[in-house]
């Protein structure tokens, strides 16, 4: 198993990491990057073949990786298919990225509703489901689905803990990266149930850094060689005490919710610094059945993951997850009106 660099934070723990990442801000080839050969489907060698860690590349719904900068056969886990909510479409974003991987798409694997789940029912590379038939992606990544994709040089995976945790489990073969690691993924991503202190550590330190590729990159390290390294964990219990000045500010502006009947209202243009987001829809929704958060890009409207709401369908979008969407800004007034004559079903 390999040791964290003893040099000083994330950054000095990745110097000693001999796998690469890229993301859709870094391509391979610049800066002198280096990188293990890869070859198309069927030609040696391959990143897993030779040893080493395949690449590590991060995505969301709305933005992307461009393929060409993703080396030799791709596999995309919880990677939902873009909806219909903003700049970003189905159209714009998740289908050209489809076409530009072409016959090196390896395997998408994802757990969130989409009404184009259906043009792909006949291509096996495709294991779409519902969040309903799946709270989260790693119980869908198995031993069986890895070995028929075949070798992979790339991961594109999410940036949440869900996915992270995705990634670490197709590297090891489909098994889980600690025993409950998959009950853990599905408590977090549900917020339903309570998740191991690991498991709470390394979801509260990528809470506190979403911005951080080195962390995500460390925590996919540490997750792949079985959870055991003591000093990089250390380094996920140090990031994670950022959130407490987050949570702090997500209390403080949820003093500001405007309940009107089922729907909590909260303005976060009000914000005094960073705030943990998730935290204040949690709040709301002790105050309402649905929480509204909205600042001066996004209006983000969320309900128990068991509540029976769909958002989706409230508001009329053609995929994402049910009890939880994000929208653009722009669209405040009439969220606030759809979901203010939306019934709940007690």
């Amino acid at each position: 198993m390999a040791a964290a660099h003893p040099g000083s934070g994330i950054e000095g723990s990745m110097a000693g990491l001999h796998f690469q990442f890229v993301s859709s801000m870094h391509r391979f080839g610049k800066n002198g990057s280096s990188h293990l050969p890869v070859a198309p489907y069927g030609g040696p060698p391959h990143a897993l073949d030779v040893g080493g860690f395949p690449h590590l590349a991060y995505g969301t719904p709305r933005k992307l990786p461009k393929p060409d900068s993703l080396p030799g056969r791709v596999v995309v886990l919880d990677v939902a298919f873009a909806a219909n909510a903003g700049g970003a479409s189905y159209e714009k974003t998740t289908l050209p990225f489809i076409q530009g991987l072409g016959s090196r798409l390896a395997m998408w694997i994802d757990h969130h509703d989409h009404d184009r789940h259906s043009d792909y029912a006949d291509d096996p590379r495709f294991v779409l489901r519902t969040k309903a038939q799946h709270g989260a992606c790693p119980e869908m990544v198995t031993p069986e689905r890895v070995a028929a994709a075949g070798p992979v040089d790339t991961i594109c995976c999410h940036v949440d803990f869900d996915g992270l945790c995705s990634a670490a489990k197709w590297i090891r073969g489909g098994v889980e990266p600690y025993e409950g690691a998959d009950d853990d993924a599905r408590a977090i991503d549900t917020r339903l149930g309570e998740p191991t202190e690991r498991a709470r550590v390394l979801d509260r330190a990528l809470r506190a850094k979403p911005r951080d590729e080195a962390l995500r990159g460390l925590m996919v390290r540490y997750l792949s060689d079985g959870a055991r390294d003591g000093a990089m964990y250390r380094e996920f219990q140090m990031a994670a005490e950022a959130l407490h000045a987050m949570e702090r500010e997500a209390k403080r502006l949820s003093a500001e919710y405007e309940v009107r009947g089922h729907l909590a209202i909260c303005d976060a243009t009000r914000r005094d610094g960073p705030y943990d987001k998730t935290e204040l829809l949690l709040i709301g929704q002790r105050l309402a059945p649905i929480s509204l958060v909205h600042d001066e890009t996004t209006v983000t409207v969320a309900a128990r993951f068991d509540s029976g709401i769909d958002l989706v369908s409230a508001l009329g979008l053609n995929g994402g997850m049910p009890t939880r969407v994000s929208v653009a800004a722009k669209r405040l007034d009439e969220v606030i009106e759809v979901l203010g004559r939306f019934e709940v079903v007690p």
